[in-house]
């Protein structure tokens, strides 16, 4: 039988295990093999496809590996300059209450330079979604130590280690922003397994179903890997995250409302 015949007769609706969310562009992935964005790209559209809120979302990206988004994900989108997407956001959905509004920032935006900007916007509850990503380095522009950079871990900058006594102490900002009044929904999850990707995708949902309901800012870290910024393979990146990263950033919610 004619080879394209079988993959017609198999390409069938009922034969599907997976398909892509028509919400990701056909844009071909720009992220180092094995990076968690593109799964975490990924998760964020299929639920906005499930919602039926394509038309209704706005995303904001600053600088970092993050501002690639733009080229991935098929809804509106506003660029934001270092760190200000959260100041950006909340603009947009002050002007426009009823969009579903969200950030797409990594640790070294959000984490640093944009502090303040996190921190105010979930002290004031602005009613949206940050998504932040946490590979506890500067990924893009060089493999710098991040505010997330654990105690001795290596960076470009950080070459024998992190030390803490002359460099100070991972910022676990997930934890802080917890602690805020404003802030409605806190968590950690992750992208490196199947089971961690159905975990993510539900806390994401929830984050969008907390907008639409006007319930306050909702803030999901997705602690990833940087295996070009960690210099190594994806596998390999993947188990050192679990063995190091996990027990300093542990999965899980945070801060869950009372229902």
């Amino acid at each position: 039988m004619d080879e394209k015949v079988i993959n017609k007769d198999i390409v069938k609706e009922e034969n599907l295990v997976y398909k892509k969310t028509n919400l990701l562009t056909d844009t071909v992935l720009h992220y180092c093999p094995g990076c968690g964005h593109g799964t975490a790209h990924r998760l964020i559209m299929e639920v906005v496809e499930e919602m039926d809120i394509q038309s209704e979302t706005i995303g904001i990206a600053p600088v970092g590996c993050s501002v690639l988004a733009y080229n991935y994900m098929d809804i509106d989108m506003q660029e934001a300059a270092h760190g200000r997407a959260p100041a950006v956001a909340t603009g947009i959905k002050r002007l426009f209450p009823d969009k579903f509004v969200f950030t797409y920032q990594g640790d070294g935006d959000l984490a640093a330079i944009g502090t303040a900007e996190t921190i105010h916007a979930c002290n004031r509850g602005e009613n949206m979604t940050i998504f932040f990503v946490n590979n506890g380095i500067y990924g893009m522009t060089g493999g710098q130590m991040a505010p997330t950079t654990l105690p001795g871990m290596k960076s470009s900058t950080s070459p024998y280690g992190r030390d803490v006594k002359s460099m100070g102490s991972p910022l676990k900002i997930t934890e802080l922003v917890a602690e805020l009044p404003g802030t409605y929904y806190v968590t950690r999850q992750a992208v490196h397994t199947p089971a961690a990707v159905r975990k993510a995708k539900k806390a994401i949902r929830k984050a969008f179903e907390n907008q639409k309901l006007n319930k306050g800012l909702s803030f999901i870290e997705i602690v990833s890997n940087c295996n070009s910024g960690w210099k190594m393979a994806p596998n390999q990146s993947n188990q050192w995250m679990v063995e190091n990263m996990f027990p300093f950033y542990p999965l899980g919610d945070i801060k869950v409302p009372e229902e």
